[in-house]
């Protein structure tokens, strides 16, 4: 997530550049040669930043997952004491900054999560359980009378309505961020809003 201001390091360049070629063409096609070449260094140099091109898959998926829920936990203690409204708008704004900010670890995860060895899998799925109830429970107490499996349901709705912005277009053709994000924040909270309404 795009919230550090200091230079990446070269592992970070590497990941960067492997997420948005696996993303463009997929896993399989892109070689170690080819991630290599995007950061300046050569293919076998990669090995010394990685065992391979499935251990930087297992990074960026594990990596991106378990950043969510930091952030997600991080936003819960800034705000901790303020209205619950003010919370949950928090973590829709967070969630938009990882959705317009790393599009193409979405791509990824849709397309790559089954390439993952089943304790990498296991992993990223445990650590989305977390992130999904730490949604939950602050959505329960913005509307008291959602039931559980239907906030969860909101919840995950939500998340692929944010999600949905490596569909969106070329980064240059949509209308600018700050717009696509007011956009996205008011088309969360009224999904919630309708999903309370039920």
């Amino acid at each position: 997530m795009a919230t550090r201001t200091d230079a990446p390091t070269r592992r970070e360049q590497i990941l960067k550049e492997a997420a948005r070629l696996f993303a463009e063409r997929g896993f399989h096609g892109v070689g170690v040669d080819e991630i290599g070449a995007a950061v300046g260094i050569s293919g076998p140099g990669l090995y010394r930043h990685f065992a391979g091109k499935d251990a930087m898959l297992a990074e960026l998926l594990v990596g991106i997952s378990g950043q969510l829920l930091t952030g997600a936990k991080r936003r819960l203690a800034e705000v901790d004491g303020t209205p619950a409204e003010e919370v949950l708008d928090s973590l829709i704004e967070g969630h938009i900054d990882f959705a317009l900010d790393d599009r193409p670890l979405i791509t990824l995860h849709d397309r790559e999560l089954d390439r993952l060895r089943d304790s990498d899998r296991k992993l990223v799925r445990q650590l989305q359980r977390q992130y999904v109830e730490l949604w939950v429970s602050v959505l329960r107490e913005v509307y008291p009378g959602l039931a559980e499996p239907a906030a969860r349901s909101a919840v995950h709705s939500v998340f692929g309505l944010l999600n949905s912005t490596p569909h969106l277009g070329r980064a240059g053709s949509l209308p600018g961020r700050g717009t696509t994000a007011e956009l996205l924040h008011r088309m969360a909270r009224g999904a919630f809003a309708a999903a309370a309404t039920e």
